[in-house]
Parts: C-alpha cells; structure tokens; sequence
C-alpha cells in the first residue's frame, strides 16, 4: 500500500468518530444515561458519575464500517480481516451488553464475571478454528524461535484473547489513558503489518488508530465520554487477535506492557489482601494508586503512554533486528 493509501483508513475512521460522537454524547446527557462510579474508588473521582459511556460503541462502528470498505476497495477482503472484525464486535457485544445493564439498572456491575468469560472463550474457539482451517501450524513465536505446541496452541490463543482482553479493560480507569495506550499499540502493529504486506490487519490497525485519536478529543481529561467496557474489551480481544495473525505474539509483552503491569497490580493487592490482611498499592489497578499519591491523570496519562512508546520502539528494534 502507498502512503496516500495508508492515510484514508485513518482519515475515514477519524471522520466516522468525530462527526457521530457529539450526536451520542448529547443523547446521552438528554437521557440522563450515564456512568456510575464505583463508591471505593478514589472520593474525586464521583464527580464523574453521570458522564455518558459506551462512547467504544461509536468507534467500533467506525472502525468496523471503515476496515470493510477500505478492504474492499483494495481487494483485501480475507478471512483473517473478517475473523478480526468477529472478535471485535463480539467482544463488544460483551461489553456493550455489560454496560447496557450498568446504565440501566443503575448499577456499577453489568454481566457477571463468568458470563463474559463464556463470551470471551467462544471467541477464542472460534478464531482457532478459522485458524486450523486456514491450515495453521499451531507453533507459538516466542522472541523469534517458533515453539511447537500442536493443539494446546489453541489453549493458548483463548487465554491469551481473554487476557488481553480483561487487560485493557482493567486498564481503562482514568480520562484518555487508553485511548492514548491504544493509538500506540495499534500503530505500533500497523508497523509490522505494513512490513509483513499484510494489508488486511494493516488497515484494520489504520482503522483503529483513526478512530481512537477521534475519540481522544472527547475522553481526554475532562472526559466528555467514556469508551465503557464496549470498547476496552473488544480493543484487548482485537489487539490479542492481531498479534497471533502477524505470528508476532511475543510482541504483545513489550507493547502490550502497561495493560500486563496494570493486571498484575491486581494480582498482587488480591494475593497480598487475602494472604497477609495487607496492601500492596494504595488502591489497584496501579494507575490508582499514582492517583491516590498524588499523581494527577494527566501526568499518569503522559509517563504512562511514554513507557509504552519506549517499549513499543524497543520492540521495533528487537523485529527489525
């Protein structure tokens, strides 16, 4: 693909993303739909409830809407850009159900915890289906050496799309910060994508890039919207899903560091909390806990999207290598 051709993906799904969401945000304050905050979470933080979510919803969309028709004007309609997109909207069908319920029944707690582990797992099936279909050689690349796992890589690819997946949804606690996480992730594998000529991911990532510096302008701090669970789990199912289909799932642990330093925080605070009656962080996920030391969202935003840089360009380095 030509760079001209590398900027309309970004262009449309930026386009589809500003010019919908003031329309979503305004039907919402209408509505009076909004979010409710978690009473044990930081005292300041309640002066976001009510703050219209679900705002992934739009994205998604865009995303959705400009992948397929950018796809097809290149001739780049694939299993692996439908089987993408399938994760993507069943993830967020996952969360766009969850929050449904939060905002509807006024609660801060939407589908149980193993309701969307049954939807999440479905998922992960799926995709390895279409893989062994697609004749796959169930090895698992690990930092350049591909490591035979025969059907267990299956095993492998439902815990990793769950993981990720939960991941950034844990991550996406404070205004902007995975919006900010998200542009680099994807753009980082949008790198590879164009190296690999896999123009199908390369214009989903483009897509995904587009739309989520869209939507950066309104979930800044003060966020005018929240993406919602809509949007972090089918960003952490889509971004899993990428890894596996550029055969790079090693990267994942370098560009996908924040959102694997975020769940280990919670991690350590349950285990700390229930073996020894202490805590670890003042308050987990880890952004919480620079937040309740002190730390302002903008400031964890910014150390927080450098770190991921940083690890995003070392793994450059590491695949060019």
């Amino acid at each position: 693909m030509k760079l001209t051709e590398m900027i309309l993906p970004i262009a449309s799904a930026f386009g589809m993303t500003v010019s919908t969401m003031p329309m979503f945000i305004g039907y919402f304050q209408m509505k009076k739909y909004g979010q409710e905050i978690r009473e044990e979470g930081p005292n300041w933080h309640q002066v976001k409830s009510g703050t219209p979510t679900m705002g992934g919803a739009v994205f998604l969309a865009s995303i959705l809407l400009t992948a397929i028709w950018v796809a097809a004007w290149q001739g780049q309609l694939s299993s692996s850009l439908f089987i993408s997109l399938f994760i993507l909207v069943l993830y967020g069908a996952l969360g766009f159900v969850d929050d449904f319920i939060k905002i509807f029944k006024k609660r801060n707690m939407g589908l149980t915890s193993l309701q969307k582990l049954i939807g999440q797992i479905i998922g992960g099936v799926v995709f390895y289906i279409v893989l062994v279909m697609e004749g796959t050689n169930n090895t698992l690349n690990l930092f350049g050496f591909d490591l035979p796992l025969s059907y267990l890589y299956g095993a492998f690819i439902v815990v990793w799309l769950v993981g990720f997946s939960n991941a950034v949804n844990l991550t996406d606690g404070i205004d902007g910060l995975v919006s900010g996480l998200g542009t680099i992730s994807f753009g980082t594998y949008a790198i590879i994508a164009w190296h690999q000529q896999q123009y199908d991911i390369l214009i989903i990532c483009l897509s995904v890039v587009g739309a989520l510096i869209g939507f950066f302008g309104y979930n800044h701090k003060p966020a005018k919207i929240f993406m919602g669970d809509v949007g972090s789990l089918a960003l952490g199912g889509l971004l899993a899903t990428i890894s596996v289909l550029l055969h790079q799932e090693w990267t994942l642990l370098l560009i996908g560091i924040i959102y694997i330093f975020e769940t280990l925080s919670v991690m350590i605070q349950v285990t700390s909390f229930k073996l020894t009656g202490k805590r670890v962080f003042k308050m987990s996920p880890v952004h919480h806990h620079f937040e309740m030391s002190g730390w302002s969202e903008w400031k964890i935003d910014g150390v927080f999207w450098g770190i991921s840089l940083l690890f995003s360009a070392i793994t450059l380095l590491i695949y060019f290598m």
